[in-house]
């Protein structure tokens, strides 16, 4: 009979000489534990319950920067920090009132679009109406409130549109001479939501809210019959330049330490809700992808981050400032994967004008007994694979199922009980099985791409009509956006 410390060396030794140690064996392993018992909706649940809505700036995302640096360290990774950025205006919104005063009086129910400027005082004045697609129709109305009608969202597609029209908006009300515009919510059954009309920090040049579907169809019936009034008053904070932070996690590689594989999802949210389906959910499968790579036994071959952004919902300042700050590793990032859509299934993965990079995914994901592979060409500018994209690094970004997402996109009902439990944990299985995958290959996902490749990628994507829509492009070409390659 054995001594115990003989056994206990005998076993050590077959569990290192065991098919378990195997890459392809780590990857079922991942995959069974991230669907089994984990406490991933453990965290999804505390986060949104007990943190609850986060934009960056407040109180409430500074808590739940030191809520997710406490748990990953609590997950056994090597290192654990918490890194600042420049964030270059605060926007936090505060009170939104606003009525119906002629001809008939009633309530409107209305939330702040994020950027809006305040009322300075409580305004009230004659309504104007026009479509969304009408813009540049608009007759001069000075002083007035313009009400903006819109399509009911249903799609990823209309949820776009509303994005890409922001700036011809804001110029036709300019030059219009309203005083405030009512932007009729995409959403049916009176539901609000926050709808940036601005990114990158700036301010809009006038208050702007989103009013209730319903409440807006109310003032476009009465305006077709005679004058109608609104009252609204808007209060935002509203302050200069201040350090936001970004939470990350780091597993050392034990052969190629200098190379990493990222793997990431924003933090922050916005406050009407509780941030569940954007982007709780997956902020909390970051956390705890890093369990499960931690506690399989054997290091990667490459380095793993596990990032959490904030100042996402900004205009991906977040990860704008990680590509800044860690401008030298750039060449080093080997991969970049981010989770930003909710709790829908993983169907396969956003490409971004990379087609070379579907077949090593499905490899990957096949070795832990997973399959994703609905994927799409389409440039992403919109989440935080954007910066990494423009610095020439392989970047994928989850195609998930819409539809547990988008009914709740930033808007009141995006709270814990909106999230798909069972497909939540599903993503969590993929996001462990790719990254380890990625991290462990002998060869890159891809190389980095060269500048020249990179404007072919851009203009045959389009991606620069989108940039130029949000107001991208200018800090792009003067170099003060990513870390464009040689």
């Amino acid at each position: 009979m054995r001594s115990g410390a003989g056994l206990l060396v005998a076993l050590v030794l077959a569990a290192a000489a065991s098919p378990a140690s195997k890459p392809d064996e780590i990857a079922k392993r991942l995959a069974v534990r991230a669907q089994g018992q984990t406490p991933l909706i453990d965290d999804v649940r505390e986060l949104c319950d007990r943190v609850g809505g986060r934009p960056t700036g407040s109180p409430a995302c500074s808590r739940a920067v030191k809520w997710a640096a406490d748990k990953l360290r609590a997950t056994g990774v090597d290192k654990v920090t918490v890194e600042r950025f420049a964030m270059p205006r605060l926007w936090l919104a505060r009170s939104a009132e606003a009525s119906c005063t002629a001809p008939e009086h009633f309530g409107l129910r209305v939330a702040a679009a994020p950027g809006s400027a305040s009322t300075p005082r409580p305004l009230e004045a004659r309504l104007v109406v026009a479509q969304a697609d009408q813009l540049s129709q608009l007759p001069s109305a000075r002083g007035a409130v313009l009400l903006i009608l819109s399509k009911e969202m249903k799609t990823l597609d209309d949820l776009f549109d509303e994005y890409m029209r922001n700036r011809p908006l804001l110029e036709a009300a300019r030059k219009a001479q309203v005083a405030a515009v009512l932007l009729q919510s995409t959403r049916p059954r009176g539901l609000l939501y926050r709808h940036p009309v601005t990114l990158a920090g700036e301010v809009a040049p006038l208050p702007v809210a989103v009013v209730a579907r319903e409440h807006a169809a109310r003032l476009a019936r009465l305006a077709g019959q005679g004058q109608v009034r609104v009252r609204l008053q808007l209060t935002n904070q509203i302050g200069g330049a201040y350090q936001a932070e970004n939470v990350v996690a780091e597993i050392r590689g034990r052969e190629r330490p200098d190379e990493i594989v990222l793997l990431g999802a924003h933090l922050d949210s916005w406050d009407l809700g509780t941030g569940a389906e954007d982007n709780g959910v997956n902020a909390a499968l970051v956390i705890d992808v890093a369990r499960g790579l931690a506690a399989v036994g054997q290091r990667p071959r490459r380095t793993v981050r596990l990032v959490l952004f904030t100042g996402e919902e900004q205009g991906m300042l977040g990860s704008a400032g990680y590509v800044g700050r860690h401008a030298a590793e750039i060449a080093g990032h080997v991969a970049v994967v981010v989770f930003d859509l909710g709790s829908g299934r993983t169907l396969g993965f956003y490409t971004n004008g990379r087609d070379e990079l579907r077949q090593p995914v499905d490899e990957l994901l096949a070795a832990g007994g997973l399959e994703a592979r609905a994927h799409l060409p389409d440039a992403l500018d919109g989440t935080d694979n954007f910066d990494f994209l423009l610095s020439g690094v392989p970047n994928l970004v989850a195609n998930q199922d819409p539809a547990p997402y988008l009914p709740e996109y930033h808007a009141e009902s995006d709270v814990f009980e909106r999230v798909n439990l069972a497909q939540a944990k599903h993503n969590d299985a993929i996001a462990a099985v790719l990254v380890w995958g990625l991290a462990e290959r002998t060869q890159r996902l891809a190389p980095r791409q060269t500048r020249a490749e990179l404007d072919q990628l851009i203009r045959k994507t389009k991606l620069d009509e989108q940039m130029k829509a949000f107001g991208q492009w200018e800090a792009w070409m003067a170099g003060k956006r990513a870390v464009p390659p040689p």
